[in-house]
């Protein structure tokens, strides 16, 4: 992609902060780049920062006095960091450390910069960069899933050799693919005006009031495909089954268990409706009978009669002039056959296929990958944080949307 052509990033206001690490170099040519590209670019580096590259390097780039510190009697006469914090579309922080990460998610406000991040309304980019081991340690990715609940959109980290002479995950992303993600965040509200209901997660079909035919979806992806969809504009509505995520901000979350629960929230949202996203893992059958009381142990053979559960997704995609719909397809073999076979097969306007079950990623996992399908094309997301698949189909919804509303080639 080419910023510099398609001027997305044009006049636009961008505060970049700078953290310790060997990454720091990469900060230079990345404010260079955002120059080139014609935004208007403010830098703060913390303490550590500067122990990597000096801020008279980030000035001569940026075209600005770099801020180090918080109480700066040169600069602090009229509370000119809250002004600084009022000036930015967007707070980068590239590199972030993990020991910024951690500071992040506590609501820390003890230097310049993580002040300004909690005094901006802008959104807030953080682009890791740490060793691998730091990368995977819990307290780092529980900071993670703090801060993306927080809406703060986390880039990359990408994988390979590191400064330390390990290799894994936790490079900081190149300044181009930044570049790239800041200038579709840009354009991102595409989906404005647009209303959205969305399934996620399993259902629960209850045998007794104990137990219950369940499925391995933790509804991670179909979450943030909403909040995805949430950062394009969209007014969400997601009909949740059972689980222990937070809903995103913006969206609206109504919570079932069951099939046919799932199948009467859908029906009552969905006249009107421009969007619908069916992501969650509906059971295909139910008991035909639910036990008033625990069934209790016994020596025989237990017998569980099963009957069929109904098809949202088709109900959904046979309305006249319905919404645009978008299928899900858990699969275990032959993905792209039986993937095409559902898009077909219930009409619908785009699927997005997944391997599941073996080392493959999909269930209960934090990564995924996804075959998209639709009439006159196909997309291939590579494995990746569900978060980051999340944002490339949504902007591949939107495309698909929009040409279909137009008549037009996205």
């Amino acid at each position: 992609m080419s910023t510099q052509a398609d001027g997305s990033l044009s006049g636009r206001r961008l505060l970049v902060g700078v953290t310790g690490g060997i990454a720091a170099y990469k900060s230079a040519h990345l404010v260079r780049l955002l120059r080139t590209a014609g935004a208007q670019v403010r830098v703060v580096m913390t303490a550590a920062a500067q122990s990597f590259i000096t801020p008279l390097t980030l000035q001569a780039l940026s075209g600005s006095p770099v801020r180090t510190r918080l109480l700066d009697p040169g600069a602090e006469a009229g509370m000119d960091h809250i002004e600084l914090a009022r000036w930015a579309e967007r707070v980068l922080v590239a590199p972030a450390s993990a020991h910024f990460l951690a500071r992040l998610a506590q609501g820390l406000a003890d230097d310049l910069l993580t002040t300004l991040c909690l005094a901006s309304a802008a959104p807030l980019w953080v682009a890791p960069a740490m060793n691998q081991q730091m990368w995977r340690h819990p307290a780092t990715q529980d900071n993670l899933a703090l801060l993306r609940r927080r809406s703060v959109t986390i880039l990359g980290p990408a994988e390979g050799e590191q400064a330390c002479g390990e290799s894994g995950p936790g490079r900081m992303l190149e300044p181009e693919a930044i570049i790239a993600a800041l200038a579709d965040g840009f354009r991102a509200r595409t989906l404005e005006g647009c209303r959205v209901v969305l399934t996620a997660g399993p259902t629960r079909e209850a045998i007794d009031p104990v137990r219950f035919v369940g499925n391995r979806s933790s509804g991670r992806m179909g979450y943030a495909l909403a909040q995805a969809l949430a950062g394009f504009g969209a007014a969400v509505e997601l009909v949740s089954g059972p689980s222990g995520l937070e809903p995103p901000a913006g969206v609206t979350r109504v919570v079932v268990e069951s099939a046919l629960e799932m199948e009467t929230a859908v029906m009552e949202r969905i006249e009107g409706c421009d969007l619908f996203v069916a992501a969650a893992a509906v059971a295909d059958y139910r008991p035909e009978q639910v036990a008033p009381a625990k069934i209790k142990k016994s020596e025989g053979v237990f017998t569980l009669r099963l009957v069929r559960n109904p098809d949202i997704l088709a109900r959904v995609s046979a309305l006249p002039g319905g919404p645009f719909t978008v299928g899900f397809a858990a699969e275990t073999e032959r993905l792209e056959e039986q993937a095409r076979a559902k898009l077909v097969g219930k009409g619908l306007d785009m699927i997005a296929a997944n391997q599941v079950g073996g080392t493959e990623g999909g269930f209960e996992r934090e990564d995924n990958a996804l075959l998209v399908l639709w009439r006159g094309g196909q997309r291939l997301l590579p494995m990746a944080p569900k978060t980051e698949i999340a944002e490339q189909l949504a902007r591949l919804i939107a495309e698909q949307y929009h040409a279909q509303a137009t008549g037009q080639d996205p």
